[in-house]
């Protein structure tokens, strides 16, 4: 019995080209070029062994010692970062429950940065600490022209204190929002900022000071205590009251567990903002931070805007609009996953790393250590006294041969004299990774010291400094 045919059985399916295992158009018959798109199509598999393949050229993430990023986490980090790609984190209409993990995230951070009151606290996740610290310095900007009146902009020009060892996204604040950067520079032994050479650059026109906890050129803290101290006394004597903004990019997830008796977050009531990048010791890939501010008077309430065109009324008060929430959820998995007890765990092995590494390293009598890795697991050593047929550079050169990434640059102004080599100690480099590192650094020294000098040092790799 023949079967009645409707007129819908006429129509075609319709197919998805990127559907099959062959090339949807029978083949490629010229390689594709690498700078426009080609005509046609390819097969997924021959898309991504191309792709796969060039990328067999870069480094090794976990041999990289010269990334704070994290280059390792737990399978069921990566099926729920999977799960949640397709998640546009300002969305959170449509996306209520990211949304809240991110407002918990904030919540556990304002608590175990000591918020007085938690509730209170002000914050938001970012693509990474540059973008948090682009929202803190406009939040002191904002701040300072409500407190100068109309001497903003005819005759007062807004001035930001620092280190000169800085990240660079802060001169980059300074650059984009017209503020002057007075950075102050490292001296002799004194490499990063402090009380006596902050408040040397403050006046009335300065919209904040910024302390660093955990410089990226050696892994020191910088005194944030005693910098507030010194702005209190500052006040008490001009009447200007400067706000602290503590760059905690990689300390302020490495003090906490390690260091709970250092004060230097919100129990300093100068403090009005915190920033943290949870891609480095906050242990989730990048890219994601967190900004915090103490309170609302902390943030203006012109710096957050509202819209409503995605379903819901919604504050944003980020630089960046859409972006993955993946990373956002990871973070939770990972506060949720560690507690206070497991991130102590972590950030102890990654300190006990540095700091027998940093004395292995030591005791070979050829270098000199900087630092121990007893702040951030981080430290930094140059050349001892009298090596004379080889320099840091010479050594980066020759580990990179063997995969190591371990960067070698000098520091800024006024101590450009200063080369070093920095090794910064993340989870999954582990005491294992160390001795292998050690082995190939024993092999090298012979030949490094066998050297009738120095090789020739590019400028631009010998100014370069990669974070």
């Amino acid at each position: 019995m023949a079967l009645h045919k409707g007129e819908g059985d006429l129509r075609e399916l319709a197919v998805n080209p990127f559907i099959g295992e062959t090339d949807p158009t029978g083949g490629m018959r010229t390689a594709p070029p690498k700078h426009r798109l080609a005509d046609g199509p390819m097969s997924p598999h021959a898309a991504y062994q191309l792709v796969h393949d060039e990328l067999m050229l870069d480094g090794n993430a976990r041999l990289n010692l010269a990334t704070f990023v994290t280059t390792w986490m737990e399978p069921q980090a990566d099926v729920l970062m999977a799960e949640c790609r397709d998640k546009n984190m300002i969305d959170k209409d449509e996306y209520p429950r990211t949304a809240e993990l991110e407002r918990r995230c904030v919540a556990m951070l304002a608590d175990l940065w000591h918020a007085p009151d938690p509730s209170a606290v002000v914050g938001c996740s970012t693509t990474g600490s540059s973008e948090a610290c682009m929202l803190a310095g406009m939040a002191f900007k904002r701040r300072w022209m409500k407190r100068v009146g109309d001497r903003y902009p005819a005759r007062a020009r807004p001035n930001l204190v620092m280190g000169a060892n800085v990240q660079v996204c802060w001169e980059k604040f300074c650059a984009f929002w017209e503020v002057e950067a007075r950075l102050a520079p490292v001296e002799g032994d004194r490499l990063h900022l402090d009380a006596e050479s902050a408040l040397a650059l403050c006046d009335e026109n300065t919209i904040g000071v910024v302390a660093i906890l955990g410089s990226t050129f050696d892994g020191s803290y910088e005194p944030v205590a005693e910098i507030c101290a010194a702005l209190d006394d500052f006040q008490a004597r001009t009447g200007n009251d400067i706000p602290v903004h503590v760059d905690g990019a990689s300390g302020a997830m490495i003090a906490p567990f390690l260091d709970p008796e250092l004060v230097w977050d919100f129990r300093l009531p100068r403090v009005a903002s915190i920033n943290t990048s949870g891609h480095k010791y906050g242990l989730v890939y990048p890219g994601v931070g967190w900004a915090l501010w103490r309170d609302t008077d902390a943030l203006p309430e012109e710096l957050v805007f509202r819209v409503n065109y995605l379903g819901g009324d919604m504050p944003t008060f980020a630089l960046n609009f859409s972006r993955p929430g993946a990373q956002v959820v990871a973070q939770y998995y990972t506060f949720l996953r560690l507690g206070q007890e497991g991130y102590r765990a972590v950030q102890q092995t990654s300190r006990d790393v540095a700091i027998s590494l940093a004395r292995r390293i030591e005791a070979l009598g050829d270098f000199r250590l900087i630092t121990r890795g007893d702040e951030l697991p981080v430290f930094s050593f140059t050349t001892a006294d009298g090596i004379a047929a080889f320099n840091v550079y010479d050594v980066s050169r020759r580990l990179r041969e063997h995969g190591w990434l371990v960067p070698a640059y000098t520091y800024p102004a006024n101590r450009e004299d200063l080369a070093v080599l920095r090794v910064v100690c993340r989870n999954g480099f582990s005491q294992d990774l160390a001795d292998l590192l050690m082995d190939d650094l024993g092999r090298l020294l012979p030949e490094l010291r066998a050297q009738s000098g120095p090789l020739p040092v590019p400028v631009a790799a010998a100014t370069a400094f990669h974070h």
